[in-house]
């Protein structure tokens, strides 16, 4: 994208775009001008063999990572760069840490802080990165953590939780930030198989009861056609197929996407 004339979506547009955007590790290119519309309330689930860019969409989005080429708008403004004279420029961190509030991530391996309990996990955010006093802070986690079952928790280290336990409060501390997207990375392959059901019915309880957008990289293809309105099949750092669950799943066009679920389900 010409960074000089960039074409701002607009307000009531999608609420994620990614423009032509390529990321790259020295000659590897993870993702290849990849243009990706998410609309408000959508729940978009990414599948896709190992290396074709999937969690890396999640990283250049929750901006862990930068990208190399092109543009990502977050609810109608730019969040990768920022707007500078006619043009834009690639964003520092004041304006980062301001736009991506906006968005929550849970990852694969839960990434709660092992010294604080349940409550504290859900708290340190909201109060030194929102500002919120205590009071409010602890009460809206609490709220939080009765909504995925783990109130009766709250004051457990994560050492003395369950793998399903530890990242039903993950989802519960990305929540206290009220984002306004949440990103999933493969949040049940660290699980043991009779755990993963409880953490994807929070999942489903979230994507049915609260209006949020979810994007999702998931290699439960089940869990996929259930809950997503889209499912997008990644390969080479490309979209090469996507459309509705009962689309793509049920009747894939694309050879590379039947491939990958021949050996998916034939895995099942």
């Amino acid at each position: 994208m010409d960074t000089q004339n960039p074409q701002t979506p607009a307000a009531d547009g999608p609420i994620v775009q990614f423009r032509n955007v390529t990321k790259s590790y020295g000659a590897l290119t993870v993702l290849d001008k990849l243009d990706l519309d998410i609309a408000q309330n959508e729940m978009v689930s990414i599948i896709g063999p190992s290396g074709s860019g999937k969690t890396t969409v999640l990283r250049v989005l929750m901006t862990l990572e930068t990208i190399n080429d092109g543009v990502i708008y977050l609810d109608g403004a730019p969040l990768t760069h920022m707007p500078k004279d006619d043009g834009l420029e690639v964003a520092n961190e004041k304006y980062l840490r301001n736009h991506r509030s906006k968005i929550g991530m849970v990852f694969q391996q839960f990434n709660l802080f092992p010294h604080m309990t349940a409550l504290e996990n859900c708290v340190e955010a909201p109060i030194n990165v929102l500002g919120m006093n205590r009071d409010e802070a602890e009460s809206r986690a609490i709220d939080l953590l009765r909504m995925v079952g783990m109130e009766g928790k709250k004051d457990e280290h994560p050492s003395r939780l369950s793998g399903g336990q530890q990242q039903r409060v993950a989802i519960a501390r990305a929540l206290a930030m009220r984002p306004k997207i949440m990103l999933l990375d493969e949040v049940t392959s660290a699980l043991d198989p009779e755990v993963i059901g409880e953490v994807l019915n929070v999942i489903r309880s979230l994507n049915n009861e609260h209006n949020l957008t979810m994007l999702m990289v998931t290699h439960q293809m089940g869990f996929a056609r259930e809950i997503s309105d889209r499912v997008c099949f990644f390969y080479d750092g490309k979209i090469a197929e996507q459309g509705t669950p009962d689309q793509l799943l049920g009747d894939p066009q694309n050879e590379r996407t039947k491939q990958f679920l021949h050996a998916v389900l034939d895995a099942n």
